[in-house]
C-alpha cells in the first residue's frame, strides 16, 4: 500500500511495475519527452550571471532502437492486450525499425502500464 502523498523518483515504468498496484490509478497526467533529439539541462548561472559550465543533465530526449527497446517490443507483443500488440506491430511495419519507433515503444510501454 502506498502512503498518501508519496513522491517517487526514477524511471516511471519501473515505478509503475514495482510500486503501484494494478488498476489503482484513476488519472494520469503525462508531460512526455517529445523526441526533440537534444539533451536538456538544469540551467543555472554563476554569481556573475554567466552560464555555468557545470550544468546538470536533466534528461536526454534522444531515443535509439537498441537491445532494450527490442525487448520492450517483444514484451508488448507477448504481454500487452491484443489490440495494443496489433497496433505496435502495425506501427513497426509502417514506421520501420528506427529511432522514431524506439520513442513510440517507450511511450507505448508506459501507457499500457
Amino acid at each position: 500500500m502506498i502512503e498518501r502523498n508519496t513522491l517517487f523518483y526514477g524511471d516511471n515504468l519501473d515505478i509503475l511495475r514495482h510500486h503501484v498496484p494494478a488498476a489503482s490509478v484513476d488519472l494520469v497526467y503525462l508531460d512526455p519527452p517529445f523526441n526533440s533529439k537534444r539533451d536538456d539541462n538544469v540551467l543555472f548561472k554563476e554569481k556573475s550571471g554567466e552560464a555555468s559550465p557545470a550544468q546538470i543533465e536533466a534528461f536526454t530526449d534522444t531515443w535509439q532502437l537498441d537491445r532494450a527497446t527490442e525487448q520492450t517490443y517483444d514484451d508488448l507483443i507477448a504481454e500487452a492486450p491484443a489490440n495494443v500488440a496489433q497496433m505496435v506491430s502495425a506501427l513497426r511495419q509502417f514506421v520501420g525499425s528506427n529511432d522514431t519507433m524506439a520513442y513510440l515503444l517507450m511511450m507505448a510501454a508506459r501507457l499500457v502500464e
